[in-house]
């Protein structure tokens, strides 16, 4: 799996987008940190609304040899 690199932010936030790319994005998040932990802030279930914050460090080390 690719590394997730800083500048790859930007392509999480593209709309759209559908639930499988936001999920394979996510996960590429996650599998490239050194610490990752994840908040549920809200949810409805009248509605099915939910927000999740997403909290973690990048394993920049790591990235810096997918550069070469």
């Amino acid at each position: 799996m690719p590394r997730f690199r800083m500048d790859d932010f930007r392509s999480i936030e593209s709309a759209p987008t559908s639930p499988a790319n936001l999920r394979s994005k996510i996960g590429e998040v996650i599998l490239s940190s050194t610490h990752a932990k994840c908040r549920v802030e809200s949810m409805n279930p009248e509605t099915g609304e939910y927000r999740i914050v997403l909290q973690g460090t990048l394993d920049r080390e790591a990235s810096k040899f997918d550069e070469f």
